[in-house]
């Protein structure tokens, strides 16, 4: 299955941080977050890839260029960033074989990523996607969701004050081949941008969800970075 990785984010809440290096390749214990996807997705029968650029792209196209995964990433630049939805929709061809992947590649996500599959293709036959989510600590930050008994997407609330629960989108989705078809479709008369204000909520009732409980981080502040490291060096002393 291919997938896409979005990682071409300006970072801005990381600064100064990211002042130097793009987010996606800020280290996790010592190791590029990039990498770690690369690796992990590889693992689990997962490429090949397309990865879009922008800020500070080329460190970004020198990591990849002098790294193992050379053949296997499609490197595409943006001068201007196109959003979360623009860059699926501006590289959909790159999906055509059949279901493939979307992910903000900015998270930091120790998921079982064949179980995740597997939920996929066990899906309700109506629905267009699978979601991966989480439990989180801060609800009013990330999209929440409402689920009917199956898991299936009734509701999405994207960063209230106060949501109606802590089961968050992780930004990371398999797209059936039919969900890629349909936004080839509407993508020629409507430009989207936005995945999660765009795409999400008119899908109510046809995504699927998969929870993960292992180690889930958005990174997106210093100290949520600065926590995610004290964490995992705790864990290896």
């Amino acid at each position: 299955m291919k997938a896409i990785l979005l990682a071409a984010g300006l970072g801005t809440r990381l600064r100064p941080i990211t002042d130097s290096v793009p987010k996606c390749l800020v280290p996790i214990n010592s190791k590029p977050l990039l990498q770690i996807w690369l690796e992990r997705l590889t693992a689990a029968g997962i490429g090949p890839f397309l990865i879009n650029t922008h800020y500070l792209a080329g460190q970004v196209e020198s990591f990849i260029k002098s790294g193992p995964f050379v053949d296997q990433v499609t490197l595409m630049h943006e001068t201007k960033l196109l959003g979360t939805a623009g860059t699926l929709v501006a590289n959909l061809d790159f999906l055509r074989d059949g279901d493939g992947m979307l992910i903000h590649a900015d998270n930091y996500c120790m998921a079982d990523l064949p179980k995740f599959l597997q939920a996929h293709e066990a899906r309700p036959p109506e629905c267009l996607m699978t979601m991966m989510t989480f439990r989180t600590p801060d609800p009013s930050s990330c999209g929440i969701l409402e689920l009917d008994e199956r898991g299936v997407v009734t509701d999405f609330h994207e960063k209230l004050a106060d949501p109606p629960g802590d089961l968050a989108n992780s930004a990371i989705y398999i797209l059936s081949a039919e969900l890629i078809r349909l936004l080839r479709i509407r993508s020629a008369s409507e430009a989207i941008a936005d995945f999660s204000n765009q795409v999400i909520p008119n899908l109510m009732n046809r995504i699927y969800t998969y929870q993960t409980n292992e180690p889930f981080a958005d990174i997106g502040t210093v100290a949520s970075y600065e926590k995610l490291n004290t964490s995992l060096l705790k864990h290896l002393s």
